[in-house]
């Protein structure tokens, strides 16, 4: 498959959101640390590696400001592919998280919760498995009832491709709450998300598509007590069109209804384009 090239990473200076928006993007690379790129780099990494070139994962963790001697918390896990990657790069050092769902938050049935309860206790031998460190260099928890400890020791919250999920079951404004608190004074959320086009319609950004518009990210997000420090395009994707009427899941890995005849078009698209922001803590 062609590989995607990589546009310079653009980074908007803190300014109020609606300067924000405005003003253009200023080309800002960002420097990839050696233990990064040593984590990127890992063997045990080879089964994961084929998606690097849509995840840019040593770019996106670097924009990020994702130190190795941070405490991260990745928001819901899912496949856990992020999840193997940060234990390498924040085991040796620092402390990685497993952030789940509010089990109760009305979004899930009983079979479900006990699903996000199960996932939470398991993560840390998965990513213990996954990448040769001691379990106990690995946490994870739900978002219901955060111990008053945890609050304010986070340096870091990811949330990758999840916030239209978040958006579509209504349960967006109480799980950012419950992150802004696990954050230091100083503390920053990083969001990678499938991107609609600007002037796409409700039913393309209400989430059920797995797209949202940039611009109603940054603005759900400084609502809710954070202030926009830049943005970057190392997730662009220009050639997705965003607009399948099967929603994101079209595309690469899911391929999701593709015929066969479809699939080698697909594939030659990628996956989707993805915003790619950051998120400083606002007092």
């Amino acid at each position: 498959m062609r590989r995607l090239i990589l546009p310079l990473l653009a980074l908007t200076a803190t300014v109020p959101a609606a300067t924000a928006l405005a003003a253009p993007d200023k080309a800002a690379a960002v420097k990839v640390n050696a233990d990064l790129s040593a984590a990127v780099a890992n063997p045990l990494r080879d089964k994961d590696r084929a998606r690097d070139q849509y995840r840019r994962p040593d770019q996106t963790l670097a924009f990020f400001e994702v130190a190795p001697d941070m405490k991260v918390g990745e928001y819901a896990p899912g496949g856990e592919w992020y999840s193997r990657l940060l234990g390498l790069y924040l085991g040796p050092k620092g402390k990685l998280v497993g952030l789940y769902f509010d089990p109760t938050s009305g979004a899930f049935n009983e079979k479900t919760q006990q699903g996000i309860r199960d996932g939470a206790v398991k993560y840390p031998a998965d990513v213990a498995a996954a990448t040769g460190l001691p379990a106990d260099r690995f946490a994870a928890m739900t978002l219901e009832n955060v111990p008053a400890a945890e609050k304010g020791t986070f340096d870091r919250i990811l949330i990758m491709r999840m916030m239209h999920n978040l958006m579509r079951w209504n349960i967006a404004d109480r799980e950012v709450k419950a992150m802004r608190d696990l954050l230091k004074p100083d503390g920053m959320v990083g969001i990678e998300q499938h991107r609609a086009k600007a002037d796409a319609p409700y039913s393309f950004t209400d989430g059920s598509k797995g797209y949202l518009r940039e611009k109603d990210v940054i603005a759900f997000m400084e609502v809710n007590g954070f202030t926009f420090v830049g943005r970057s395009q190392a997730n662009a994707n220009p050639r997705d069109p965003a607009n399948w009427p099967g929603g994101v899941w079209t595309l690469p890995p899911s391929l999701s209804g593709a015929t066969d005849a479809d699939k080698a078009r697909l594939q030659a698209i990628g996956e989707s384009d993805r915003m790619t922001l950051l998120f400083r803590k606002r007092p």
